[in-house]
């Protein structure tokens, strides 16, 4: 029993390290993947005018890479690319918008272009819960509980907006 412990030992620790490769080895290659793109996008932006779908793809890359100012400048030549945009991607681009500025800590323009998202695309749960976030961060609770309660009228399971309007009405309660 004993002699053929080393070899479930080594049997053991031979899968989990064949299991951290296999992991490591789909994480490169998504990587090389999204740095391909990025670098095919690149290019092409920097020599010519792209899409808007070019743009708003760069752009969060970007974004996924924490640079809020270069997507910021990309988002906004995007929106300025192609007039015949639908409403619901430009929605998009204004919701990317107000997180890049969100996370810059520009709350009054963040808001700005969440609002601006929202009146392209009336039912875009996403951009109403990020503006009842940085309504929250703001500490304008009214707002952000509004936000939230619009969320729930086009989405009654949001769970985000769920959580949050608990927790707003409890601190409104206390106050």
């Amino acid at each position: 029993m004993y002699d053929n412990l080393p070899v479930v030992y080594i049997s053991i620790l031979l899968g989990l390290l064949g299991i951290v490769a296999i992991v490591l080895l789909r994480q490169i290659i998504k990587t090389r993947k999204v740095e391909s793109r990025f670098s095919k996008l690149q290019n092409k932006l920097t020599n010519q005018k792209g899409t808007a779908q070019e743009y708003y793809e760069l752009a969060g890359i970007y974004l996924d890479k924490k640079l809020f100012v270069q997507a910021v400048q990309l988002l906004q030549r995007g929106l300025k690319a192609d007039n015949k945009i639908e409403p619901e991607n430009k929605a998009l681009m204004y919701n990317a918008l107000g997180f890049a500025y969100f996370s810059q800590e520009q709350y009054d323009i963040a808001i700005k272009n969440y609002k601006e998202a929202i009146k392209l695309y009336p039912e875009y749960t996403i951009a109403l819960n990020n503006l009842g976030n940085v309504y929250e961060k703001k500490l304008l609770v009214p707002q952000a509980l509004e936000s939230y309660k619009q969320t729930l009228e086009l989405d009654p399971k949001n769970s985000i907006a769920l959580k949050r309007v608990e927790s707003l009405e409890k601190r409104l309660v206390k106050n």
